[in-house]
């Protein structure tokens, strides 16, 4: 498979991930899918991400959780909770640690797939949980 630019790989690991909250397909099954019709392939970096997630989806969901404030997770939009889980995702197991390109790219899926004003929802959970968790501290020691 060839490699992917990655906002190309985060878009259609989210197309995947996003395709497999209409039923019960399993992370494989998804991609087997997407690669097959060709439209929007996952690489390498798609599978990992889309993999990531499901390796650690009860703790995933959780950190989510408990960033709500006045929310539940079931009224999250399902655009929005998809980019979210990846991102939350990517944020702790990837083995890239740059979360300010991890928040601009959900935030730009976000703004493409999801509701009008959903974008700043994405953005705001997403800086909390990088600052609860002190990420930021690691994205600008690695741009010295």
């Amino acid at each position: 498979m060839e490699k992917l630019k990655r906002r190309t790989a985060r878009e259609n690991a989210f197309l995947a991930a996003f395709a497999a909250t209409f039923g019960d397909a399993m992370p494989d099954e998804v991609i087997a899918a997407s690669n097959e019709v060709g439209e929007n392939k996952v690489d390498d970096f798609g599978r990992k991400l889309i993999d990531s997630y499901y390796e650690h989806s009860a703790e995933v969901n959780d950190i989510i959780r408990d960033h709500l404030k006045g929310w539940t997770i079931d009224r999250i939009p399902r655009v929005s909770l998809t980019v979210l889980r990846l991102a939350v995702s990517e944020l702790l197991y990837s083995e890239e640690k740059m979360p300010s390109v991890v928040i601009n790219e959900a935030v730009e899926l976000t703004k493409k797939f999801g509701g009008e004003d959903d974008y700043q929802f994405v953005n705001g959970l997403l800086g909390s949980v990088v600052r609860e968790m002190g990420l930021a501290d690691q994205d600008a020691a690695s741009q010295e």
